[in-house]
């Protein structure tokens, strides 16, 4: 019988020691810390051996593949001793895929834009009554759906860190969205890195697969030609006419493929700014590539809700504005949500720096921002960043702090942004519960 240890017991690694065990592996699950009630739970209840608060070398160096969490660092000393060992080591998208039968898979990734497109593109599918499901880093694992309720189409939101460590994982659609500096830490940081370990999700794809990706990105389109296409390529601008895929001219988006072609007022669409007109446009050409009929995307854009803590408004409070966009957790997600404003700004910042470069958001903070909250334990390259240009600029050390300062800053007819443009891991659990304490704190006010 064949061993599968699998390294990390959250919701990615639970999901693959159930469906191992299903498949009658020999499965053995082990996490540096402490494990969740509600998955130790799921791993007695399933008879599957674990350990918590450390690995065991000898019980994880036998065996014949490991399925690394995604949160796990190639330079973690476990790691390297397992790859001198020659023991493959995969991600649980990978082995999910293994078992996935005759199903096909849309799988999107990016910098920016994913999780929007991710849930636009299976909210497309569920509108035009397709049997799938929304799976990945956004609501359950690929590898737990397999499992336990298989589908027709899986449509995957896929980080970088799990396409480091795919084999064979073949999506009949990929969706590249962006590529912006995030993760270096993990990188080395060399952004050539980061960029080869995007394009991964086109690696195994075959000619009748497809192939989305954003013609104004520019890291995308300096990169395209190091990476082999054998997939249909399906570009999405703002930039110019396409003969084939979607663009957006006088706020009109077009849809075109093989002999479809489709034409829909951006006036129309559920979600707005910017961004979400490329998120829209690279979910409803995901659609339209697997054969969706143009009417069931029009209705899905139309009806489609936006997802918690990204732009979410929380609530006016005497004319000031609360927005939570907690999800955006590099530099970029916050200059698109700044871009969006129409209104002075109070913008909470901070959090884990991954290596971020503030210039980005110089201009438009300049623009846009009256005054900065931080929130973060270590906020001087905040500080230094903007200093110069924002001249009231305040550290606090919790969610509720951090409103009670910025209400305080705001007049009516301003908004007050959570946008932190950093990991949240000093003060909260994760970007959720940071969305969730700001929520809290807005409410309590």
């Amino acid at each position: 019988m064949q061993r599968v240890v699998i390294l990390g017991a959250g919701e990615s690694g639970v999901g693959a020691a159930l469906l191992a065990k299903q498949r009658g592996f020999d499965v053995f699950v082990s996490d540096a810390g402490a494990i969740s009630s509600k998955y130790e739970s799921e791993l007695k209840s399933a008879n599957i051996s674990y350990e918590q608060n450390g690995h065991t070398e000898a019980l994880v160096l036998n065996a014949d593949e490991v399925i690394k969490s995604p949160g796990i660092p190639e330079k973690a000393t476990l790691i390297k001793k397992i790859r001198a060992q020659n023991i493959s080591i995969i991600s649980e998208v990978e082995f999910a895929f293994r078992f996935i039968g005759n199903s096909k898979v849309i799988a999107i990734t990016g910098s920016n834009g994913k999780t929007t497109t991710t849930a636009l593109t299976y909210h497309i599918c569920k509108t035009a009554e397709k049997d799938c499901a929304l799976v990945g880093n956004i609501g359950i694992s690929f590898a737990r759906q397999v499992a336990t309720d298989p589908k027709e189409w899986y449509i995957v939101e896929v980080s970088s860190f799990q396409l480091d460590d795919i084999k064979a994982f073949r999506p009949k659609v990929a969706v590249l969205t962006n590529i912006t500096e995030d993760h270096l830490d993990r990188y080395e940081y060399n952004i050539n890195n980061y960029i080869a370990s995007k394009f991964r999700i086109i690696e195994n794809q075959q000619e009748g697969d497809v192939f989305i990706y954003n013609l104004d990105d520019e890291l995308t389109i300096n990169n395209i030609n190091k990476y082999p296409i054998k997939s249909t390529p399906a570009p999405i601008t703002m930039s110019k006419e396409l003969p084939q895929g979607a663009y957006l001219t006088n706020a009109k988006m077009y849809l075109k493929w093989k002999n479809e072609e489709m034409q829909m007022s951006i006036e129309d669409f559920a979600v707005k700014g910017k961004h979400n007109q490329y998120n829209s446009m690279a979910a409803s050409m995901a659609a339209i590539a697997i054969d969706i009929r143009k009417e069931k995307i029009r209705e899905a854009l139309q009806t489609f809700q936006s997802l918690e803590h990204r732009m979410e408004s929380v609530a006016t409070i005497k004319g000031v504005e609360f927005i939570n966009d907690s999800k955006a957790t590099n530099v970029n997600s916050t200059w698109f949500a700044l871009e969006s404003m129409t209104k002075p700004v109070i913008l909470i910042l901070g959090g884990v720096d991954k290596g971020n470069d503030y210039d980005l958001l110089k201009e438009l903070v300049q623009e846009k921002v009256k005054a900065i909250v931080c929130l973060g334990n270590d906020n001087d390259k905040i500080h230094e960043a903007f200093g110069e240009i924002i001249p009231l600029i305040i550290d606090t050390k919790s969610a509720e702090e951090a409103v009670n300062a910025a209400y305080q800053y705001a007049n009516k007819g301003e908004v007050v942004l959570l946008s932190p443009a950093c990991a949240s891991f000093d003060l909260f659990k994760n970007y959720e519960d940071r969305g969730m304490q700001f929520r809290q704190s807005v409410r309590n006010l």
